[in-house]
């Protein structure tokens, strides 16, 4: 099979669907299918150049997130044709229509991969955007109805977003996805933590919590921080460490926070962390923490899970009953009071309850979120549609 992917960016600062296609590719590659990527960034950008396959990077996206692109438009009318499948990462952008419309002058099956977008809880938290998506809501939704599956990466994922517009008949398909194998875990995990360590050195010596993700409000970063100054007290000899980029000006009052309840020297902010500093925080960590708001899945969780931590998230993680099942973790609601609990019932857990946890993470991480499944899952729905026998069409 040859497959073309489709995003709006690969930065590192836009979270999880840049890094999962990354992870993606390379378990497509492994599995012998032909890969490619079409994105609309500057093709001298750095980080491009790390991408296990042939990047086509047209330079051009207007309107914000919309990512208008009438390159775009023009690339795939002329190549749509050379590809067995595509696949769009990600909803509510100009991407998806050029998609739809190449596709069905060709008849290349295409697929959508929602990354969550389809969650309610975004039309109840910003009610003004809820009203634009639904004016969007017929143009988006012939590119879902239209697609020949529509990737969710958990059960739970897949039946909110046909809760949150109508109508909502399309192809689900849910996915195993997750991370490919890292090959930072066969590393020497102290050689990473003192990295880590070198950067952090009032961390030395103690244990630590730790937050890894964007600095977003939708990442229950609050809710942490005066949910660990609640437990501080009885717990002094352990820090949280909060890592990740600040794209919307959070830090700072989150700091201001930090300092209003008590618990400023013990929280720390190494920004955004890569490569073997992320791998030193994620080993070299008690567990790691999420009270997230929405989350159709979590990479960090799951890079957590790859390095052998136990996870403690909320309910709104769509995964936590898979983290439940396995008992790599613990998942309460995302309130403060809610996070206070989470908080409680780790630290209550006795060291050895803790290790069997820890030592159960790596098994899950293989057994349920390598993305070896995912590929496998992404070529089955694909190779199920015969839409190269229909009659290409206009749109």
């Amino acid at each position: 099979m040859h497959l073309l992917h489709i995003i709006d960016s690969f930065s590192p600062e836009a979270g999880g669907p840049p890094e999962a296609l990354r992870q993606l590719i390379k378990a497509t590659r492994a599995g012998g299918t032909e890969v490619e990527v079409v994105c609309l960034e500057d093709p001298q950008t750095e980080y491009l150049k790390s991408i296990d396959c042939p990047v086509h990077a047209l330079n051009e996206s207007f309107l914000g997130r919309f990512a208008f692109s009438p390159r775009l438009w023009r690339w795939l009318y002329q190549n749509a044709g050379r590809y067995d499948a595509m696949v769009m990462n990600g909803l509510w952008s100009f991407p998806g229509i050029a998609l739809r419309f190449a596709a069905r002058r060709t008849g290349t099956p295409y697929g959508i991969f929602a990354h969550g977008a389809l969650d309610p809880w975004f039309n109840k938290k910003y009610p003004f955007k809820h009203i634009k998506k639904l004016i969007f809501w017929p143009v988006q939704f012939m590119v879902l109805r239209d697609a020949a599956a529509v990737f969710f990466t958990t059960n739970t994922e897949r039946d909110l977003a046909r809760t949150s517009f109508r109508p909502s008949n399309w192809k689900s398909v849910v996915v195993q996805y997750g991370i490919t194998e890292p090959e930072e875990c066969n590393e020497g995990a102290e050689g990473q933590i003192e990295e880590f360590r070198l950067k952090i050195p009032q961390l030395r010596g103690k244990r630590y919590l730790l937050f890894l993700g964007r600095i977003h409000e939708k990442k229950g970063c609050d809710l942490l921080i005066e949910a660990f100054a609640k437990v501080a007290s009885a717990t002094p000899d352990v820090d949280l460490v909060i890592a990740g980029p600040d794209q919307m000006g959070l830090e700072a009052k989150l700091k201001n926070l930090a300092e209003r309840v008590g618990v400023a020297e013990r929280v720390h902010w190494p920004g955004m962390i890569s490569g073997r500093v992320k791998w030193g925080a994620l080993r070299g960590c008690e567990a790691f923490v999420l009270p997230s708001h929405q989350e159709n899945l979590g990479i960090s969780v799951v890079e957590a899970l790859a390095a052998g931590r136990p996870v403690l998230i909320s309910h709104q993680v769509n995964l936590w009953p898979e983290i439940k099942d396995d008992g790599v973790g613990l998942a309460e609601n995302d309130t403060l009071e809610g996070t206070v609990r989470l908080l409680e019932r780790w630290f209550n857990l006795g060291p050895e309850e803790r290790f069997e946890m820890a030592k159960r993470a790596q098994p899950c991480f293989a057994a349920k979120f390598s993305m070896k499944q995912a590929a496998l899952a992404i070529n089955e729905a694909f190779d199920s549609v015969q839409f190269r026998s229909r009659k290409p069409e206009t749109a």
